[in-house]
Formats: structure tokens, sequence, C-alpha cells
């Protein structure tokens, strides 16, 4: 798979920031917002088993099932219209979802669409909330009843007009709430040509090896903090079930897991932003994460290392930075020999790569430049932008006989 951009895309990439803001209010407040979040709930879920029963056929179908719950169900009257259907579209987007894969015809379960348990977000588009001219302070005009809520945070919302915030999110979490503004914004960003590509092998010993045999340690978040989650685990089980102290223990239990949550993606965000803005192709395994976590012996280290967060942001900052991108199949690139192609049969426990050639290298630096060999091939035979911004539709990079690819793709 490559990200293959227009010369459109490369100057201007569309893209929906989403800006978070802690929201401060009084308690009847926050009632009123998890009052607002149940009934976002029940429409979902009610809409569901519309689609269940054979009622709707199409998401304008569940937006008119909204107006009939309105009418029946006064605590859904008054949540805005506009958010009832976000809660509508959020069970045609579950059950677009299944469709797809069943068209795909992936493996395994096909994600049938299931009523939902715990909400945690209601979400409004263009009507029912009012930004303050300060942009300090948001408020919800419909009839649930959480009024003005003043919000705080490190981004400025004058960078952006009114007309650009297409969502508005209230989103409960274990340390508190939380208003989300959903901004179009045509981002793009330029630095200068590196000239260099890289193919990165992930892993658990190092985060990853790539092929200049550069590697970046695994910071294991969550074996770090496992200790105080096990304590605070500990602190939930003793508690009676029902009571404000085993409420508060969950509370502890919920910011414990949210830190780790933040520090996993805070972590892939700048390496992913660092790996594009220094290299002009990247060349990464397209791994089955899903898949690798049925491995019950090493399932927590998989999950904590966090690699597929890290390939969505090095695949959204390629779009941004207009660099190339390119998934390879991870089959095989640990057994064959980077420098002559021989297969080289040996376990996770063999850590270096020695072949009859002569050819000895760390297993990940092996690994590392099969992918990059992979991905520029990939890259030379069906043809895509290069770093030129006239060069947008691949226009001279099919490969030559005998021709390097590295030079050749890069020149």
């Amino acid at each position: 798979m490559i990200n293959v951009l227009s010369q459109e895309c490369r100057d201007s990439v569309e893209v929906m920031l989403v800006l978070e803001f802690k929201a401060y209010g009084k308690v009847t407040q926050f009632n009123a917002i998890d009052e607002a979040i149940r009934t976002t709930q029940f429409i979902r879920n009610k809409s569901l088993r519309l689609w269940m029963d054979g009622g709707a056929q199409s998401c304008f179908d569940l937006n008119k099932y909204c107006s009939v719950l309105a009418k029946e169900f006064d605590f859904a009257n008054k949540l805005n219209s506009m958010a009832r259907q976000s809660a509508a579209e959020r069970a045609w987007a579950a059950i677009a979802r299944f469709f797809d894969n069943c068209k795909k015809q992936i493996p395994g379960k096909k994600g049938y669409p299931t009523f939902q348990k715990d909400c945690r977000s209601v979400e409004y588009k263009t009507s029912g909330w009012k930004l303050a001219d300060d942009r300090k302070s948001i408020t919800f005009t419909d009839k649930c009843g959480i009024g003005r809520l003043k919000i705080k945070g490190t981004r400025d919302l004058h960078f952006y007009q009114p007309d650009q915030i297409k969502r508005v999110r209230l989103v409960k979490r274990a340390d508190g709430y939380y208003v989300q503004f959903c901004v179009s914004v045509d981002r793009t960003e330029s630095v200068e040509p590196s000239g260099s590509a890289i193919g990165l092998d992930v892993g658990l010993n190092d985060f990853y090896t790539d092929s200049n045999n550069q590697t970046v340690d695994n910071p294991r978040f969550l074996r770090k903090g496992e200790r105080r989650l096990k304590m605070a685990q500990k602190h939930v089980s003793k508690r009676v079930k029902g009571s404000k102290n085993r409420r508060k223990a969950r509370q502890v239990l919920g910011k414990r897991h949210l830190k780790i949550s933040r520090q996993r993606k805070d972590h892939a965000v700048k390496l992913a932003r660092c790996v594009i803005t220094l290299n002009d192709v990247v060349a990464y395994e397209d791994l089955r994460i899903k898949n690798m976590g049925k491995n019950h012996c090493l399932a927590k280290s998989i999950n904590d290392a966090s690699w597929y967060q890290f390939r969505v942001w090095l695949e959204y900052f390629g779009k941004v930075f207009g660099k190339i991108t390119i998934a390879v199949p991870a089959a095989g690139t640990s057994q064959e020999c980077s420098q002559c192609g021989t297969v080289v049969k040996k376990g996770l426990s063999t850590r270096t790569h020695i072949c009859r050639c002569g050819c000895v290298l760390d297993r990940d630096h092996n690994a590392a430049r099969n992918i990059l060999s992979r991905g520029l091939s990939t890259v030379g035979h069906t043809g895509t932008f290069g770093l030129d911004p006239s060069n947008a539709w691949g226009d001279g990079t099919s490969t030559e006989v005998g021709a390097n690819l590295l030079q050749q793709v890069l020149s």
C-alpha cells in the first residue's frame, strides 16, 4: 500500500483538528452532562435495535427515527436535535463498518454491532452551543441544563473562525470533563528534503530498529506503572460494591490507566513527527496487531508497545509534510538475508542473523534493511510522487535496469 497524494493534496491537506479543553463548572452542570451522555447512549442503542428489526436501511432512516424518540420520551426531547442525530450516526457507523468488513472478507469476527453499555461522550454539531467572544467559555443552549462552562487549554481558539468548528463534544474521563472542538483546517508543513530513506522494524527489546542500525528504546509505560496499577486495583477489590469508597477507588484506578494512555500517545506523536521530518521515504511493517495480541506470552508487551498508534501518526504526518510512507508485508523480513536473499530460518530467541554469504547482522537490523528494500521496489514499480512537487504522479520513477532504487526514487 502506497499513500499517493496529488499535487493539490501536497499543497493543502484538509484535516480535522481536535482541540481539547478542560471544562470547569458546578456539580449540577456535570450531572446534566452525565444525563446527556446517557441519552446519547439510549438513542444509539434504540437506533441499533431498529436496524436489527429491519426498520432502517440507511442513516437517513435513523435520523428520522430520532424525532420519533423525541416525541415518545421527554428526556430525549431535552437533547439538541443535531446531538440526537449524532447519536444515531454512531449506530450507523458501527453498521457500516460491519458491512465493510464482510465485503473485504477479513478473517475472524466481522464486528457485528452490539449495544453500548458505557458511553462517555455526547456530540453536538453546529447548533445547541455558543462560544463566548473571549473564547474562554462555552454555553450549551438545549434543554439539558448544562449551561455555561469555563474552558482552559493550551490552544488558542482565536486562530479559527466559528464556521470552522464542525463538531463540539463533551467527554467524560477519570480526571474530569473535557470539551473537544473538531476544527476543519487546511494543514500543510514543509521541511528541507533530507534525501534519505529508512526502513523500520518494530520490536519489544527496542521500540524500533531502522535500516541504518539506529535504535529507539522501548519506553514500556505499562510495565513501569504496573505496580501502582496493581495497588489501585487491589483497593477497588477490597471496597464494598456500590459504596462511595469503591467509587473513589475506581476513579483513582481510572486516572492511573489514563496517565499511561497519554504517555503512549505523546511518545507516538513526537517520535513519528521526528521520523517523518528527518526522512523522505519511510517503509514500515504492515502488522496485524490484533492477531499478534492472541499470543498470551507476549500480549501485554505487544499492547504496551503501541505499534499501531505509532503507524497511524506516521501516516498522518506523512500526508502533512508530503513524505512517502509505505506499508510493507512483514512475512519473511526476519528470515530473509538482506544481502543475498537466502532464507535463514531462526526462532525468536536467535537475535543475530548469520548467512552463508558472510553477512552477520543483528536480527532487527537485517529485517529493517529488507523492509526498506521491499518498500523501494514497490515505489519503483508502481510510481508515486517524488520529492519534487512537479513529479506528483510518479513521472520518471519507473525502475531502470541496473539502477539503484534508492538513488532513483530520491532523484
